[in-house]
């Protein structure tokens, strides 16, 4: 007979993040972007708390692979995961299918799940665009505001008040198999170099004072404020009535103002 030690040593899945898919293009930048800056006033707001983590009861290896482990679509997996966690917090969980990813990916980059012509990836900022017009897994999101990466506040407020943000990561090769993102005594220096793995997307949902929790391949996963300011290279503030149903309006948020400016937008 196993031992229980034996039994739980065959179940451990030990995961090649080297083989991970990526898919996130460079940053791209339109002037109508929307800005937080112009919406929140931080030195008006309570500061946000020291620490938040959102969809606590979700156990950390259940979120789902949303087929990123498949097709370089990083961009609408992280998406998904952002869905997940409005819905779950406010005590309906909803769970994209693969239909739901392959349908979204598929109309963002021309993608063809059946030749596999057109797996590129995408850029956030056109996945944001089809997420707030056509939706994801039919849901879609009243807009979507810009975050200055660099100003932790700004993360730290878009997480508490929008439920999470969504970011993308010029990833280094040193962060394969790191079971918590940081910066290596390599610095930005040959495996640590910016973007030497590739541009990836995540659904950050949680921070403290050491660093951020994200969700990424299924699961969740823990990076350094270090390790943020190093390799972020974009990330958004999402805002959907999947989270503000329960909650309303979130505080200090000018929704009025946000209605008037997609209208010029549009």
């Amino acid at each position: 007979m196993p031992t229980r030690r034996t039994v739980a040593k065959k179940k451990k899945h030990k995961v090649d993040h080297s083989m991970m898919k990526l898919g996130k293009h460079n940053v791209k930048h339109d002037p109508r972007t929307l800005h937080m800056h112009n919406y929140v006033d931080l030195k008006k707001l309570p500061k946000a708390p020291g620490e938040h983590v959102w969809a606590k009861k979700i156990p950390s290896k259940k979120w789902g692979l949303m087929l990123n482990t498949s097709i370089e679509n990083c961009t609408i997996a992280s998406a998904a995961h952002l869905i997940i966690e409005w819905t779950a917090d406010n005590g309906r969980p909803i769970i994209p299918t693969d239909e739901h990813i392959i349908k979204a990916y598929s109309a963002v980059t021309g993608y063809n799940p059946k030749t596999g012509e057109n797996d590129d990836g995408a850029n956030q900022l056109d996945v944001l665009r089809h997420w707030r017009k056509k939706g994801i897994a039919g849901h879609k999101v009243m807009a979507y505001i810009k975050l200055d990466h660099k100003n932790h506040d700004h993360i730290k407020h878009a997480c508490y008040l929008f439920g999470g943000c969504y970011a993308g990561f010029l990833l280094p090769k040193t962060a394969w198999h790191q079971p918590m993102w940081r910066l290596t005594s390599l610095g930005l220096r040959g495996r640590g170099k910016v973007g030497s793995w590739g541009g990836h997307a995540v659904a950050i949902i949680g921070y403290d004072k050491k660093g951020l929790t994200c969700v990424t391949w299924g699961q969740t996963k823990r990076l350094t404020w270090a390790f943020w300011d190093a390799y972020c290279e974009e990330a958004y503030a999402v805002v959907s009535h999947d989270f503000a149903t329960k909650k309303g309006s979130p505080s200090g948020f000018d929704l009025e103002m946000l209605e008037k400016d997609l209208k010029l937008v549009k």
